[in-house]
């Protein structure tokens, strides 16, 4: 079975809640998509299926470039740990000259193509880490990625560096754990509809900041 395949066989197109314009194929329920990735990786205790749902940080970011578009327009856009590439669609059809969506996770590749082409958008696909490399973009945007410690600290010194060097950066954060406690300039602040099997809860207060950097 082809990642494609598997993507194709095991979510529905639907459009997250907060950003209705963009339509993806999404997981309706969490578990037996979960299981059927670990099928398909042969092996127990993957992580989540992340490409296969519309997080919180992402939905809020999304819906602030559309209503924001001056953020990337005519601009070099990268949409890192873009998951389904909601985020990256947004930019796109936010008029953005170019923009990638960088994931390490074969599933969200081939998600992110199926997603590109069903909001007839144009994104490059990167699958490699591109944390520490040279920044080749003008805007970077990151949503809900400040759950694990590891790869924040490694993120957010990256994130500084690109600042910097004259990024901008904008995240999409509901003030996960290991969000940076300064340097992150609050834009706007959206109430956004999640799941109880994700969240713990069925609505979270998610805000949109521009990172300047530690």
């Amino acid at each position: 079975m082809t990642a494609t395949t598997f993507v194709l066989d095991n979510t529905a197109i639907l459009s997250p809640p907060l950003v209705p314009e963009i339509c993806l194929h999404l997981a309706t329920e969490v578990v037996p998509l979960w299981r059927k990735t670990e099928e398909e990786l042969e092996a127990e205790g993957v992580p989540p299926p992340y490409w296969a749902f519309a997080w919180a940080g992402g939905q809020a970011l999304a819906r602030h470039i559309l209503d924001n578009p001056e953020h990337v327009r005519g601009k070099r856009v990268l949409d890192f740990g873009a998951g389904s590439g909601l985020v990256a669609i947004a930019a796109a059809k936010a008029g953005a000259a170019s923009v990638d969506a960088a994931d390490i996770d074969r599933f969200a590749a081939a998600a992110i193509v199926l997603n590109a082409n069903a909001n007839d958008t144009e994104i490059g696909i990167i699958t490699e880490d591109v944390i520490g490399r040279p920044n080749a973009w003008d805007v970077l945007l990151i949503g809900d990625m400040c759950y694990e410690r590891p790869l924040a600290a490694r993120l957010l010194d990256w994130l500084a560096r690109c600042v910097r060097d004259s990024a901008t950066v904008l995240m999409g954060d509901p003030k996960r754990t290991y969000f940076p406690a300064s340097g992150a300039v609050r834009l706007a602040t959206y109430r956004v509809q999640t799941t109880r099997e994700l969240e713990d809860q069925e609505m979270r207060e998610t805000s949109v900041y521009r990172y300047m950097g530690a």
